[in-house]
């Protein structure tokens, strides 16, 4: 049974929602303040995290920062907040999906699992990936090139797993978007998936202006090029 923390100041969102994941079969605990989520919060004890951007005596995008220096727990932001840049920010501070509000009960159980399918194939499939100096740890969630550590987002990190899963094949943009957040790129455009290839590079590649590794096909996609 999975674990989930729901971190919601509207009241009657919380009922609902509680209602609706119990009834498919999921573990619910509540916070209704950044200090509630705070208390409850420990790395390790839920395998997913729904969490309202404005919140009482905070937002959101604070939690996500502190629980993402220790934890790669995937993260779904549950917003009012619509404005493209508050999506950017979600995802380049460590949020996994963002889902704005109203939404459809159906849609966000949909994305849930489809979240918590994905965080599972990653941590299932073999133990390690490596190639070009960077070798990456799976069940540890880390990354490290010359055996030094990259300081990853958990979006980056998952990037690099795809690539390095998939040596030497172009991916479209549109796999890469169904694969990592299964939204059909519907909310995510192509620049913001253009900041995150700009930030892994930054943090692989020896010469980011001039990457050797993590290539742009022009008119195709995204290639990792294997040169080692």
């Amino acid at each position: 049974m999975n674990n989930i923390l729901l971190i919601e100041d509207d009241l009657s969102l919380v009922n609902g929602l509680t209602f609706a994941l119990k009834k498919q079969g999921f573990k619910l605990e509540v916070a209704r303040t950044l200090k509630e989520a705070e208390n409850l919060w420990t790395d390790g004890k839920y395998d997913l995290l729904v969490l309202d951007v404005a919140l009482p005596d905070g937002t959101g995008f604070e939690f996500c920062k502190k629980v993402r220096r220790t934890s790669k727990v995937p993260i779904i932001f549950l917003t009012a907040a619509d404005e493209e840049m508050d999506i950017i920010m979600g995802l380049d501070i460590g949020g996994d999906d963002y889902i704005t509000k109203p939404f459809k009960l159906g849609v966000l159980i949909s994305r849930i699992n489809a979240l918590l399918r994905r965080t599972n194939d990653f941590s299932t499939e073999g133990t390690m990936l490596q190639s070009n100096g960077i070798k990456v740890f799976l069940l540890q969630g880390q990354a490290f090139k010359n055996d030094r550590l990259l300081e990853l987002t958990a979006a980056e990190y998952k990037l690099l797993c795809l690539f390095m899963r998939n040596p030497n094949v172009v991916l479209t943009k549109e796999q890469i978007l169904d694969r990592l957040w299964d939204c059909n790129g519907n909310y995510i455009d192509s620049s913001t998936l253009t900041v995150y290839m700009r930030r892994l590079r930054i943090k692989i590649e020896d010469n980011p202006g001039e990457p050797k590794m993590l290539l742009t096909v022009r008119g195709m996609g995204y290639k990792w090029n294997v040169i080692d």
